[in-house]
């Protein structure tokens, strides 16, 4: 495939008028000057840890043709100077793979805790009644033909619409997409033109990368406020802050709550006791707007999977799937044979006692998970907890002291904390202040730990404290 270096570049808002264009026909495009081929556009992007400014000479040695940039440089191509060369990278990629995006249903799922398990939830709802469905997410990236890991929440722009390729030509329906903060401050999702939106949850989360709470709203919030009226959001009417995006979008909205609050969708009749949920789905009454009509109902779901968390992705879920014109049977089928996404609240086993894997993310995360564990009925909790390297000591800090707000009010046996030493790579090895910052909480706190630095350890460790029917939770 190529396509004329012109006919590419009328794609741009350039920050300078044009030099030269030779017509040369381009070959495909690179933000890593490492895999560029010949007859490429380098795209260069001033990164956190690199600069491909530096890596532009390394480019064109490699073969490229033409470069963008986002200041002049001296080289024997054409630069184009550019504002922003995320966005370059995005609207290139989105123009060079046929704008993707255009021809499936567009979902993004966005909040702070449980979008992998949403986005899961999702497309285990689409998958019941549409052939070809894909998801890309922390975990996975599922094209409509094959499944693989996935390295980013959100990858790069140019690898999306890559993916977004594949899908379109493997006839996806629908995509299911999580969309992080980061991937919307550093452009990874311009262009794309989503139909559907879920916001879930809000907690202070990725404070060490945006700076501030206020910047890491600013750019969560970007998916819902910049939606088009054709779009349809839904939002939790739980969370205040996500409420008041209601009055920020030009797009349709519906809203839900599980605490009786004003909204669309009420959920009624929670059961936790066994730890996996039921409820009842109520719509009470006809709701129509611009972009979709919703029946009333009144419907109890079943779900697998454990948590009160997993009752609001439940709701989002069926929502969703009522959006999209799924049977109800089908998302009923859907959600009761869900079994959960790995390290999500997950029961990895289930006898005498059980272990229960999580992710202590933030403190939003970790106020959900101890609230459901008060709702179960057990003997004695155990917890084993890692500490979160490369998070900062503010993140580690906020975690900890929401961890000793809920000691008191749960029957806790053993508390273990661990680095991991023996699992983590380079990024997420523990420092001494993000240990500290853990610690100390918990030694004024007067509360009884042991710290074990070895993952494997810490484990042997919390079984050995385990009778009949406790709960562990790592």
């Amino acid at each position: 495939m190529s396509i004329f270096l012109a006919d590419l570049l009328s794609k741009l808002l350039l920050s300078e008028p044009l030099p030269p264009i030779p017509k040369i026909k381009i070959t495909g495009i690179s933000d890593n000057s490492t895999r560029v081929r010949p007859k490429n556009i380098f795209v260069a992007i001033k990164g956190y840890e690199f600069d491909g400014h530096d890596f532009i000479d390394q480019a064109i040695a490699q073969g490229a043709a033409a470069v963008i940039a986002e200041r002049k440089v001296t080289a024997d191509v054409p630069i184009f100077i550019v504002a922003d060369s995320r966005i370059a990278l995005a609207q290139l990629s989105n123009a060079w793979f046929q704008y993707p995006a255009q021809s499936m249903k567009m979902i993004g799922v966005t909040a702070s805790n449980g979008k992998t398990t949403t986005a899961f939830m999702i497309d285990s709802v689409l998958s019941r009644h549409y052939p070809v469905t894909g998801l890309i997410g922390t975990v996975v990236v599922k094209d409509g033909r094959r499944t693989v890991g996935a390295d980013l929440t959100t990858p790069n722009s140019r690898d999306l619409y890559e993916i977004l390729a594949r899908m379109r030509d493997n006839r996806c329906s629908h995509v299911t997409m999580e969309v992080s903060s980061a991937g919307q401050e550093l452009q990874r999702v311009h262009g794309i033109p989503y139909n559907l939106v879920t916001f879930n949850n809000v907690t202070r989360e990725h404070i060490d990368f945006h700076g501030s709470f206020e910047k890491y709203w600013q750019h969560k919030t970007k998916l819902v406020r910049e939606l088009a009226p054709s779009s349809t959001a839904i939002l939790n009417a739980d969370e205040p802050l996500i409420l008041e995006l209601c009055q920020q979008t030009k797009a349709d909205f519906i809203t839900y709550s599980l605490k009786s609050n004003p909204a669309h969708i009420q959920v009624e009749d929670i059961d936790l006791s066994t730890g996996s949920g039921s409820f009842r789905y109520i719509i009470p009454e006809r709701v129509v707007s611009q972009n979709f009509t919703l029946s009333p109902c009144n419907s109890e779901f079943r779900l697998k999977v454990l948590g009160l968390h997993n009752i609001y992705n439940a709701t989002v879920a069926i929502t969703l799937g009522k959006l999209c014109n799924v049977p109800d049977a089908k998302i009923y089928s859907a959600l009761a044979n869900f079994g959960g996404v790995e390290r999500r609240f997950q029961l990895i086993y289930d006898g005498d006692f059980k272990v229960i894997d999580d992710h202590f993310a933030n403190t939003g995360n970790i106020d959900i998970t101890l609230a459901t564990l008060g709702l179960m009925k057990y003997n004695r909790l155990h917890l084993l907890i890692a500490i979160r390297g490369s998070r900062g000591s503010v993140v580690n800090r906020e975690n900890t002291e929401t961890v000793v707000k809920w000691l008191p009010l749960l029957p806790v046996g053993e508390l273990v904390l661990t680095d991991s030493e023996e699992f983590v790579g380079g990024h997420d090895v523990v420092s001494a202040d993000e240990r500290a910052a853990v610690l100390d909480i918990l030694d004024a706190a007067g509360i009884k730990y042991r710290h074990i630095p070895r993952l494997t350890d810490a484990i042997l460790a919390i079984l050995e404290a385990d009778q009949a029917d406790d709960v562990i939770l790592m």
